[in-house]
């Protein structure tokens, strides 16, 4: 077994529960369907998707796109949203009553592990990679989180994330440049910066993992051995933090209320709320000192027990939302930015709102961040829980805003 299929075959702590349940013991490609996948399903089909990472925000519109110019494979789609840590009860239940009715999965990392460890998820690869010939086409970090997703999770969007500080420069006009600049800026201001619980919160997982490379700790992908610089650096800030928001949105409300002068962030967090008049447009984000991406994706998992047919509308659909053209549409107000996971995607491909979203609050220096820094792929799955465990537990589980 491969390094990189152990660190997705853990559970996340949101699916701990239902880790006993036995798993199904067809492992095929094609389990549950009714015989090999054709190229194209015998009539048009309804496929139900299920959102549980947000991501219809940045695929909607390639899906409705494809179903309305592809009415021979897909007749029409039906979407339901629901929390990652629901995901596999929901499936499991599904297939135990041999009535699987969700054919698409759109999940973040929690999800795709839960499900590969469950074995609830039909490995689309390599069985079907030639008929996805867009995944030759992934950008650099996007191939690395494809890599770690082994074969059942096939990459849709992708951003490098963070972690980033943001700030009002009218408040704060000399930002910290350094980690240690920032430790020395909030205990100067105590309560004045924030970041939100890390198994709460992209921006505050994202700088979680992040300051092991920020502050050069002996293994970034090993929280329990290897952070010792980073643990103890999270202490000493969080001597000068009175309280850890339970949401990123409590942040960026801080951050515009005065509440809070810098916070963590990331690309998406930085653009959307300017976008939507959460934050001030003049809000600023800045680095510190060594920094490193550290990254995030989508996935789309098909679960076992969807027919031959159905997979096979899904297998044309994913091809059709990994081309260039589509994948302009994950730019969208900035909400992952950039959004696509394939190369060759410039702004001037996507939507008129999405360029004009990203014209008015997108950020000239993010070109060269994203080219100039180095990218690392995040925690895995056991890894992540022992770092929010180990969190929760000395540095600010007592402080969490209930």
């Amino acid at each position: 077994m491969s390094p990189s299929r152990r660190q997705f075959l853990t559970l996340t702590a949101a699916a701990v529960t239902v880790a006993a349940c036995s798993p199904p013991e067809n492992n095929s490609p094609s389990s549950g369907a009714s015989g090999p996948v054709p190229d194209r399903p015998s009539k048009p089909v309804t496929l139900n998707v299920l959102d549980v990472a947000g991501n219809l925000q940045l695929t909607q519109g390639m899906i409705d796109d494809f179903v309305a110019k592809n009415g021979a494979v897909v007749e029409r789609v039906t979407y339901t949203k629901a929390t990652a840590p629901e995901l596999v009860g929901k499936i499991k239940a599904q297939q135990a009553a041999n009535r699987v009715d969700v054919d698409l999965v759109l999940t973040g990392v929690d999800g795709l592990a839960a499900g590969i460890d469950q074995r609830l998820w039909v490995p689309l690869l390599p069985a079907y990679a030639s008929r996805l010939s867009g995944m030759g086409d992934y950008l650099p970090g996007a191939a690395a989180m494809q890599k770690l997703a082994g074969n059942e999770g096939v990459t849709v969007t992708y951003y490098p994330s963070g972690p980033l500080i943001e700030y009002l420069p009218a408040k704060v006009p000399n930002p910290p440049k350094t980690a240690q600049a920032l430790l020395e800026y909030a205990n100067a201001n105590p309560g004045a910066v924030q970041y939100a619980r890390p198994s709460n919160s992209g921006p505050g997982r994202t700088f979680l993992m992040g300051l092991p490379y920020l502050l050069g700790d002996s293994d970034p992908k090993d929280p329990v051995d290897g952070w010792a610089k980073t643990w103890d650096y999270l202490k000493r800030l969080g001597e000068s933090i009175t309280l850890y928001p339970s949401t990123t949105s409590e942040t960026m409300k801080n951050l515009a209320n005065g509440s809070a002068k810098i916070i963590a962030s990331t690309t998406g967090w930085d653009i959307n709320p300017r976008v939507l008049g959460t934050v001030p447009k003049e809000a600023a984000i800045g680095t510190l000192e060594g920094f490193h991406w550290v990254t995030d994706a989508h996935y789309a998992v098909v679960p076992k027990g969807v027919s031959a047919d159905k997979q096979s509308a899904v297998l044309n659909l994913l091809a059709w939302m990994l081309t260039p053209e589509q994948q302009a549409k994950a730019y969208d107000k900035g909400y992952f930015y950039p959004g696509p996971a394939v190369a060759d995607v410039p702004i001037t491909m996507a939507p008129a709102g999405s360029q004009q979203a990203i014209k008015d609050y997108g950020r000239p220096e993010y070109e060269e961040l994203i080219a100039g820094n180095p990218v690392e792929v995040p925690l895995a799955a056991s890894a992540l829980v022992a770092a929010f465990d180990k969190w929760d537990r000395e540095v600010g589980g007592a402080k969490v805003k209930k």
